[in-house]
């Protein structure tokens, strides 16, 4: 039952726990036990709001870096990660596949504190072999949720 409440919630964390228990079938007693269970216990981390650009509290830049590991012998990239997702500045944090090891959303106040912290904070970790940073210019969809108001798809015309 715990799957399909947390489900819910990632369609809407705003459901009451007598609407989840509604649609599950279950006592808001019950939900909200397993919920507080779930929270204690570390399976559910937060909840949090998604806002359209112009929304945002203030005139943030959020930049995407790619970087590059050495891993460590019987840690990998975890410690290295660990220490990373560790900044205040750092949104996520997340291992890949592919060319990078890691994929590091970053957050400033402007271009400058971006540049800044990774040329003179991640970069010089020990272990990261390369950075390459990305600005993120414009949302159009974020955790599922479209950021656009029409969100009629368009057709694209059929050439011959």
């Amino acid at each position: 039952m715990l799957e399909r409440i947390i489900k819910l919630l990632h369609e809407n964390a705003r459901l009451s726990e007598e609407e989840i228990a509604q649609r599950v079938g279950a006592k808001p007693e019950e939900v909200a036990r397993l919920l507080e269970e779930a929270e204690s216990g570390g399976l559910i981390k937060g909840y949090r709001v998604i806002t359209a650009d112009e929304a945002q509290p203030d005139d943030r830049v959020v930049g995407m870096v790619e970087v590059g590991l050495s891993p460590e012998r019987d840690r990998g990239f975890d410690r290295i990660a660990e220490r990373i997702a560790r900044f205040p500045e750092v949104l996520s944090c997340t291992l890949m596949s592919g060319t990078y090891d890691l994929l590091v959303t970053v957050n400033g106040s402007d271009l400058r504190s971006v540049a800044a912290f990774v040329s003179e904070r991640l970069a010089t970790i020990e272990g990261v072999r390369s950075t390459r940073t990305h600005f993120v210019l414009k949302r159009y969809k974020e955790d599922g949720v479209l950021l656009f108001k029409d969100s009629v798809p368009e057709r694209l015309p059929i050439s011959p």
